[in-house]
């Protein structure tokens, strides 16, 4: 089969489910994966014949597609920040308004007049590790510990800690049973913050896809990791420390009114979208 001809089939098997833009890149997508060409040379090749193995990868591709599998765990990486991210079924993928929380963090950091050597960053529910990647990146003499209570989600957190050669300190627990035993400069975290009675808003390729450990709250209080946060920072976060966390878009002041007492500043912040998701905090 001609290349010209199973990018035809790709997009009339996927046409009632994207966009024909999104179908488009996402099958340039694809195609470089499995064949290693680029764009241009997706052009230049479109009459060459591509192997059986290439052609079965393909309309494997499109029949995961057709489950509403995301791209991303197909492909099984992404990008976020610039950066290339393994992810899986056991972690989420990243969002854009993680991007947004973490350009608020590294603007408040290195405004701060914080010291930034051996500064110590705590990430409460790291997922495939975004947040702490990003954050070694920018400030690697800090140093980042990260807690997650999904072995599965560690690994692949692991994964990507080695992938970009950066040093952090993985802890397998449960946050919300979890004893601190030091202090912290920063605390930063998107925690699963979705209601229990929000699950039938959420759309299908989330729910039936993506963790839901990492999406809901383990009980009927959507804020129960906000409330262990604070109390967590009156005692264990630094004087002149942050708190940095994505929030519920339907709960931002009631999340906000969990600071608002035992520290110096906090401010619940719009996301580029207009909804209330970021809370900022300083001691």
């Amino acid at each position: 089969m001609k290349f010209e001809e199973i990018k035809k089939v790709f997009a009339q098997n996927i046409s009632d489910l994207y966009e024909e833009s999104e179908s488009r890149f996402m099958f340039q997508l694809f195609a470089e994966h499995i064949l290693g060409w680029n764009t241009i040379q997706q052009r230049q090749f479109s009459d060459e014949e591509i192997s059986e193995e290439h052609e079965r990868k393909f309309r494997y591709i499109i029949s995961e597609l057709k489950t509403g599998k995301p791209s991303q765990q197909i492909l099984g990486e992404t990008e976020f920040y610039g950066m290339k991210i393994f992810v899986d079924e056991n972690v989420l993928i990243p969002r854009p308004e993680t991007e947004e929380l973490l350009e608020i963090a590294l603007q408040k950091i290195q405004s701060s007049g914080l010291k930034i050597q051996d500064m110590k960053i705590l990430d409460i529910g790291t997922g495939s590790g975004i947040i702490s990647l990003v954050l070694k990146k920018h400030f690697p003499e800090a140093v980042v510990y990260t807690v997650d209570f999904s072995e599965k989600a560690l690994k692949t957190a692991r994964k990507n800690a080695e992938f970009h050669q950066t040093d952090i300190h993985f802890i397998h627990a449960d946050y919300l049973k979890y004893d601190l035993n030091q202090t912290f400069d920063v605390i930063i975290s998107n925690p699963p913050y979705i209601g229990m009675d929000e699950k039938t808003e959420i759309a299908d390729s989330v729910k039936d896809f993506e963790p839901a450990m990492a999406l809901f709250s383990p009980t009927s209080d959507a804020l129960i990791f906000y409330r262990k946060i604070a109390e967590d920072a009156k005692n264990y976060l630094k004087k002149n420390g942050f708190i940095f966390l994505e929030i519920n878009q339907k709960l931002g002041n009631e999340t906000l009114a969990l600071y608002e007492k035992d520290f110096t500043e906090a401010k619940l912040i719009k996301d580029l979208s207009g909804n209330d998701r970021f809370i900022v905090v300083k001691k």
